[in-house]
């Protein structure tokens, strides 16, 4: 159906119309941008929100747990979904609004023109029919006036007593007028003519031709919202495969998450090494009591006691502050133990951290000098190219380059080899304890905890796996946890040591650990050798008992010539 036959009298409602659809379209490309809008902030949000929640740590500080890294994996894959969600508002911003609004621009400039032409061609129509107009008018003037004329002849020309020149005059006043009347009408006819084939133009062909350009804009402004409709589904349809992928990449990740391995891990992060404790021994309080009854009385002594006592071995040692300050001391897994700081040898961790610390670092150091060895390898070949060909450079300028990295290899060996040495005596420790914690036992030296020579580790939570504690030297001295290797071989020689003086005790000490020397609050010792460095003195008890001390523990005097004593 056109516009041109159908709506020839309707300029003014075309031109409203046609505003109205460009409004239109504008108002849509207004919704797409609030669209647009809307998925950029999601996006951002998304971002924001896995940002927040991303580890702030090193890799090599993140669990390991497949729960952990499950939700990492779900916070990248809700990464890319607001990447997603970016494409779709760029496609949106391209291929919709900006397109509608520079389709807009045109559709304006399109209609003005058309309009611009109608209003020419009515303008046209207007003068024609202002000129037909006029010309009819004078006609009409001219035909009264020879009305006029014609009615003063024949009254003149009928009165007697009108003289000859008067009806003379008159007579050619109407022949004049009669002439001037038909003159103007034929004027009016032809102005009449031209009007006609004008507005028989105007209405059957400029305007027609008008309203069929403004039905064509019309027309091709539908089918452009028609398009960016679909424009903007398919900017969202386009990423669904996407996001359905990392919507499946979340579902994997809640299928990765084991427990059974996030256990085998925990116990791996945490295992310390130490072997549980032993049984306490039984400490008999009754041996000073008399016997009135008969060997048959009812004894709590147990009977491995009582034997003892017949074959006149002495009974356990009494202590009234020993058994109970040893057993406080050995229940710490349920609490804290003292922070020390952090040595070189990691020799303050646990046997099984210690030694994988040490392994990691020996891995590092590796990585470190393999870098070095091809930094050189790489100088050395550059060396080679600038003595074959001196235009180059100078090979002696790269001297100092290899020097260097020499040197900081040699470096990296010779900590690599320390390390090693480490390893390699936590390894044999541990290969021994078992062995070792026996014999500690037979000797009442009170039950093994998850103290040991190499140290301890505590369950405060602030550290990620392990707290480190060092071996107390005078700076902490109330967990001292001397090497039993070294008690050990010292325990070996069969010859007393000489005294070289006598120390008073400043505090009680309850001497846990193998080698080391129970002793009471003022106790007074006998020193039978001096503190290497270690924070250890070794003393002996009036009884001929010895045993390691802590040396902050005591107030030590030495004998003069005491090494000749």
């Amino acid at each position: 159906m056109s516009w041109g036959t159908e709506l020839w009298d309707q300029f003014e409602n075309l031109d409203k119309h046609t505003q109205w659809g460009i409004d239109f379209l504008e108002r849509y490309a207004k919704f797409v941008k609030e669209r647009l809008e809307i998925e950029q902030n999601y996006a951002k949000q998304l971002r924001n929100l896995v940002k927040k929640y991303c580890p702030k740590r090193s890799k090599d500080e993140e669990p390991r747990f497949t729960s952990c890294l499950s939700f990492y994996s779900i916070l990248n894959e809700l990464n890319d979904y607001a990447g997603q969600r970016e494409v779709v508002a760029e496609e949106m911003a391209h291929r919709v609004y900006g397109e509608l609004m520079r389709y807009s621009q045109d559709l304006k400039a399109e209609r003005k023109h058309h309009l611009q032409e109608g209003r020419k061609a009515q303008q046209h129509l207007d003068h024609c029919w202002k000129q037909m107009d006029n010309s009819k008018k004078k006609f009409e003037r001219e035909c009264k006036e020879a009305e006029k004329s014609q009615i003063t002849y024949e009254r003149l020309d009928n009165d007697i007593n009108a003289t000859k020149s008067e009806v003379e005059k008159a007579k050619a006043q109407f022949y004049m007028r009669t002439h001037a009347a038909d003159e103007s009408k034929n004027e009016y006819a032809a102005q009449l003519q031209s009007f006609n084939a004008e507005q028989w133009k105007h209405f059957h062909s400029a305007i027609p031709q008008i309203f069929k350009n403004l039905q064509n804009m019309d027309e091709r402004r539908t089918v452009k919202l028609g398009e960016t409709y679909r424009s903007f589904a398919e900017a969202e349809r386009r990423v669904i495969p996407i996001i359905s992928k990392c919507l499946e990449g979340m579902v994997s990740a809640a299928k990765a998450v084991d427990e059974r391995r996030d256990s085998a891990i925990v116990v791996e992060s945490f295992k310390s090494g130490f072997e549980p404790p032993a049984d306490f021994p039984f400490e008999d309080f009754s041996q000073n009591l008399s016997r009135t009854g008969s060997d048959g009385t009812i004894s709590n002594t147990p009977k491995g006691d009582r034997d003892r006592e017949r074959d006149g071995a002495p009974g356990p040692r009494s202590d009234p502050k020993h058994p109970m300050s040893r057993t406080k001391n050995k229940l710490w897994l349920f609490g804290k133990k003292p922070k020390a700081p952090s040595l070189e040898d990691f020799s303050h961790l646990p046997p099984e951290q210690r030694r994988k610390r040490l392994q990691q670092r020996i891995d590092e150091l590796n990585r470190e000098l393999q870098k070095e060895m091809d930094q050189r390898d790489a100088l050395n070949k550059m060396k080679d190219v600038y003595e074959k060909n001196p235009q180059m450079g100078d090979p002696n300028s790269l001297q100092p380059k290899i020097s260097e990295t020499i040197c900081n290899m040699e470096k990296l060996r010779s900590e690599i080899h320390k390390n090693e040495t480490w390893l390699s005596e936590v390894e044999g420790k541990q290969s021994s304890r078992g062995d070792r914690r026996h014999s500690a036992d037979n000797h009442h030296h009170g039950p093994q905890g998850r103290e040991s020579p190499e140290g301890s580790y505590t369950d405060d939570t602030s550290q990620e796996h392990q707290t480190p504690h060092h071996r107390p030297g005078p700076a902490q001295p109330r967990h001292p946890n001397p090497d039993p290797h070294e008690f050990d071989d010292e325990f070996d020689d069969d010859d007393p040591l000489p005294v070289i003086g006598h120390c008073k005790a400043l505090y009680s000490f309850d001497g846990q650990n193998e080698g080391t020397l129970v002793m009471a609050e003022d106790e007074v010792l006998y020193i039978i050798e001096e503190d290497k460095g270690d924070g250890w003195t070794r003393a002996r008890k009036q009884s001929g008992e010895e045993g390691y001390v802590p040396t902050s523990y005591v107030e030590i005097t030495l004998e003069k010539n005491s090494k000749g004593s």
